[in-house]
């Protein structure tokens, strides 16, 4: 028997940091008429992340930041205060290596060639960078051993500040990467207008 689900997706005119507060409320309008109770969310300064501690309630919120050393040498770049107020809101941070980075971008900075992971990360790219964001965190959370691989998660990351996308996903561990499923696209930015020529 064949059945349908309609579910509504907000595209974006523009990519960016503006629509931060309407990906995290449309991300927490979808979860509540699901029922799901655990969302990542990417943040690499703790704006996105404590911004969304305020918005999403009576849920298991993970905020994923960048691994240390993502810009330069032992630099971490999550801001300590908003650590310690999104802790003291009952969430809990990330911070590890990055599942589509690590070791082989080493390689391609010393020898300029791309390994599998970047490859990948680049192809995932073509859906947007936060939709790649997205995907990487399902791993990276998964690998942590704090989601499981079986239940549903919402993920929300951006372009290159804040937040403009949102996805429903079935995480998987990095080692089995191709079990990883989406499940739903929330929001997300749009090319533009599509024009079609004859």
């Amino acid at each position: 028997m064949n059945s349908e689900v309609q579910a509504q997706v907000t595209y974006f005119s523009q990519s960016g940091e503006h629509n931060t507060r309407r990906t995290l409320e449309l991300a927490s309008q979808r979860m509540v008429s699901l029922g799901m109770d655990i969302a990542l969310v990417a943040s690499t300064s703790g704006k996105t992340g404590l911004m969304a501690a305020t918005i999403f309630r009576d849920i298991n919120l993970i905020v994923v930041t960048h691994s240390t050393g993502f810009r330069e040498p032992d630099l971490q770049q999550f801001d300590e205060e908003k650590r310690h107020l999104i802790e003291n809101s009952g969430a809990r941070l990330l911070t590890c290596q990055h599942a589509l980075g690590g070791v082989n971008r080493a390689i391609r900075f010393t020898y300029q060639t791309y390994q599998v992971d970047e490859i990948i990360a680049n192809t995932l790219r073509l859906f947007g960078q936060g939709a790649k964001v997205c995907i990487e965190m399902g791993l990276m959370a998964a690998d942590a051993g704090i989601i499981s691989s079986s239940q549903a998660v919402m993920c929300v990351a951006g372009t290159s500040g804040g937040a403009d996308t949102a996805l429903i996903i079935k995480p998987a561990n990095a080692h089995r990467f191709f079990d990883l499923q989406i499940f739903e696209v929330v929001c997300r930015p749009s090319p533009g207008h599509i024009a079609f020529t004859q």
